[in-house]
């Protein structure tokens, strides 16, 4: 995997996001909401849903594409990392326990452009990347609740492989993420309970 493929998942999250933001505005026929709504915390489904099942389809692979690309930009980073520190990279017993054991040094571009990109609003900070595994989970599922569910279950699991590969608790931002990515799906489900009820 090289860094270029985060480069990649940059342009297509924000071909998405420019997508999203297209998204009809509220006309002024909607009914005004009392002071008790504006306080709580609403779940706006993202347009995601509303897509056909051949825009889904698009916006998965533009997704996995972007997400590739950076990925590869990201490797290659830490390619380039390991190979200054007189370690080869085939001698690195693991790259992922390398990482985890915090036993390297790194030179200022290359942490600056890692603080960037996992900073509030970088590439791979907790926001964008909870949004994009959500919306990834969304175009899959199609807005279909059981298929939700399922999703949330493959997440789940994947972030306890992710710990196993990393030998242990993942870093604090990757449980942010966590954290947040839950979040996005349990207010999914409220909204989805919400409707039922009404």
């Amino acid at each position: 995997m090289s860094v270029n493929g985060v480069s990649s998942a940059t342009s297509a999250y924000a071909a998405y996001s420019s997508t999203a933001a297209k998204a009809a505005p509220k006309t002024a026929d909607a009914p005004a909401q009392s002071p008790a709504n504006e306080t709580g915390v609403v779940y706006e489904p993202s347009s995601v849903g509303k897509m056909s099942d051949s825009e889904r389809a698009a916006l998965v692979q533009k997704l996995k594409a972007d997400v590739q690309s950076r990925t590869d930009q990201l490797t290659d980073l830490v390619h380039q990392m390991i190979s200054k520190q007189g370690n080869a990279f085939g001698q690195a017993n693991d790259i992922w326990k390398f990482l985890a054991s915090g036993n390297f040094t790194v030179d200022p571009q290359t942490k600056a452009q890692a603080q960037a990109d996992i900073a509030e609003d970088g590439y791979w900070g907790v926001k964008q990347t909870s949004d994009r595994i959500f919306d990834f989970a969304m175009a899959l599922a199609g807005d279909d609740e059981e298929k939700m569910q399922e999703m949330k279950s493959a997440f789940e699991k994947g972030f306890k492989l992710a710990e196993k590969k990393w030998g242990g608790e993942l870093p604090e931002i990757s449980q942010k993420t966590y954290d947040a990515v839950n979040k996005k799906f349990d207010d999914y489900f409220a909204s989805k309970k919400q409707v039922a009820t009404e």
